[in-house]
């Protein structure tokens, strides 16, 4: 853990921070300041991985457009055509659409924290930073891709006619929800991931388990009835454990007014959330002395 100290007889223009790196031992303690002090090199990180993620492609940023199009068209036809399964007032399209936002960006960042301490094994090495920027970094580089959907999700808002509400307002703080619930998830995979690199071949199939656990192609209510015939008591409210349901909830109501604000699933949403990135924190903070070893 590095540790900052003045040296007291050096005038005050000669004087030098001195850093002194030693291992961590046991619970540290996070050492945030120091996020704040490497912000510079948290911004050059994410700013490479945006420049790298579509280079040598052929249609580049593009995929950040034809990829969740393909998924609204996958699920629209098992969901809608084939499932039946009603929307509502809103026009399908943009009713999963609109889910598919939140849910790419979680979903990507997902993977690309789980994997940045490999990724950037050669900096974790040769030089020292905080290594929390790492995943940190990772997460921010996703919210291009997010702004270019919703672009798109505007236009076909426009072409249907159907207006924004009145509580749009509320968008980026689901979007900051749901990049708090990609890290602290992201800082346990990418830790495991350097002792066992099972996580890599484990993530898409959970990813996948989890797309359809959250209520993208089907309303929350669907889901909700489903699960009261199913579960004894309010054992159905485990589904709120999921902290997507509330941001993918939240987002419907913010920008196409599907219901009344998600309330209870939103408490659970923040909660486990919150659980998740403090509890992540300190858990990559107390292997953080085994990764220059392990990577």
């Amino acid at each position: 853990m590095p540790k900052s100290s003045q040296p007291a007889n050096l005038p005050a223009a000669q004087e030098k921070e001195v850093i002194i790196l030693q291992p961590s031992k046991g619970w540290s303690a996070l050492n945030l300041a120091d996020l704040w002090r490497y912000r510079e090199l948290a911004f050059f990180l994410t700013w490479r991985d945006i420049k790298v993620r579509y280079k040598q492609t052929m249609l580049g940023a593009l995929w950040a457009i034809i990829q969740p199009l393909l998924q609204m068209i996958v699920f629209n036809f098992l969901f809608g055509n084939l499932g039946g399964i009603p929307t509502g007032d809103i026009p399908r399209p943009i009713f999963t659409f609109t889910a598919l936002l939140p849910w790419n960006l979680f979903s990507s960042a997902l993977s690309d924290a789980s994997r940045s301490l490999v990724s950037n094994k050669n900096m974790i090495t040769k030089v020292y930073f905080p290594r929390l920027l790492v995943p940190f970094s990772a997460i921010l580089s996703g919210v291009v891709d997010f702004l270019i959907a919703f672009v798109i999700l505007l236009g076909m808002m426009v072409y249907y006619k159907f207006p924004l509400t009145s509580a749009v307002w509320a968008v980026p703080l689901f979007l900051l929800l749901a990049m708090v619930s990609a890290l602290g998830v992201g800082l346990w995979l990418s830790a495991w991931n350097l002792h066992y690199r099972d996580v890599r071949y484990m993530l898409p199939f959970v990813t996948q388990l989890w797309m359809f656990l959250t209520p993208i192609a089907y309303p929350l209510s669907e889901a909700s009835d489903k699960l009261l015939h199913l579960l004894p008591l309010n054992l159905h409210k485990l589904y709120f454990l999921n902290p997507m349901v509330g941001v993918v909830e939240g987002f419907r109501w913010a920008l196409l007014g599907s219901q009344q604000a998600p309330t209870e699933a939103l408490i659970y949403a923040v909660s486990v959330s919150l659980l998740l990135l403090v509890s992540g924190m300190y858990y990559f903070r107390r292997m953080e002395r085994t990764f220059a070893d392990m990577v």
